[in-house]
Order: C-alpha cells, then structure tokens, then sequence
C-alpha cells in the first residue's frame, strides 16, 4: 500500500476549496446559502480522536512485542492493514471536506457582520483546523504501522543471491 501524500490531500483540499467556494457565491447569488452544521467539525474531531487512540493502542502493543515482554499482546496483521486503510480513507475524505468547508468560510468572510454567517464562518474553521487533525492522526497511524525495512531487500524488487 502506498503512503499518503501530503500533496495529493492538499490539491484535494485547494480544488475542493475553489470548487465550493465558486460554488457558495453561486448559490448565494441564487438564494441562500446552505449552512455549515455545528456537527461537521466535531464528528471531525472524533474520528481524529479515534485515529489517534488506535495509533497509540497500535504503537504500545508493536513496542510490547518487540522488547519481547511476556504479557505482550500481538497485532494481527489484518488488524494493522484495516487501521491503514481506515487512516487512508479518513485523510481523503477530511481533505475533501475541509476544503469544502474552508472554501464556503472563505466565502463567508465577506460578510461577517451578519451573526448567522459569522456562526456559520466559525463552524467552517473549526472543521478545517479538526479535518487538519484528522490527516495528522492518520499520518501518524500509518507511521505506527510501517512495517521495518527488509535487510535482505535492496529496493530493487530483487532479493540478493548468496
């Protein structure tokens, strides 16, 4: 599996960001504007806060297991492949939301006056900084899990001959 790449989340979150943003000044040229619901950001937060957890409950059993203690709990390996998989699409999906939802707060910004949108400016802040939460707890999850480098594995796909 292939480790996230800071560039492709952030292209995801600047296209996402443009994209809703053209879209928020078209929709409030029309009508009014959807809002950015007070759940958005804290849903974020705690699939952080779940990445995060697993990344340390991981983290402490691989050190267990490691050191060789003898009340130490294995990984299964499916286990640490699910938890990667989760981080990955964890990470995708926060960069797209708060990109959307940094585009619309960029949108609102002209129009703090007004306390609904200055509310709704505040909620779309807040879930890019917990979307940015989420996409450093699954860096950090995929971290945890990287298996070592194989000593007998050049990189070339190769194993050497004796």
């Amino acid at each position: 599996m292939k480790e996230l790449r800071i560039r492709l989340l952030a292209g995801v979150f600047v296209v996402a960001g443009v994209l809703s943003c053209a879209g928020a000044r078209l929709w409030s040229a029309i009508g009014t504007l959807p809002s950015v619901p007070l759940a958005a950001p804290i849903v974020l937060a705690l699939i952080a806060v779940v990445l995060l957890a697993t990344a340390l409950s991981l983290r402490a059993r691989l050190k267990a297991q490691r050191e060789r203690r003898p009340d130490a709990k294995g990984v299964d390996p499916m286990m640490a492949a699910r938890a990667v998989v989760f981080g990955h699409a964890s990470a995708l999906v926060a960069a797209l939301v708060s990109g959307m939802y940094g585009g619309t707060g960029v949108f609102l910004l002209e129009s703090l006056e007004i306390p609904a949108r200055r509310d709704q400016a505040i909620y779309a802040g807040l879930s890019v900084v917990a979307g940015i939460g989420v996409i450093a707890a699954a860096m950090f999850l995929e971290r945890v899990c990287k298996l070592p480098e194989d000593d007998e594995n050049d990189g070339t796909g190769v194993a050497p001959t004796a």
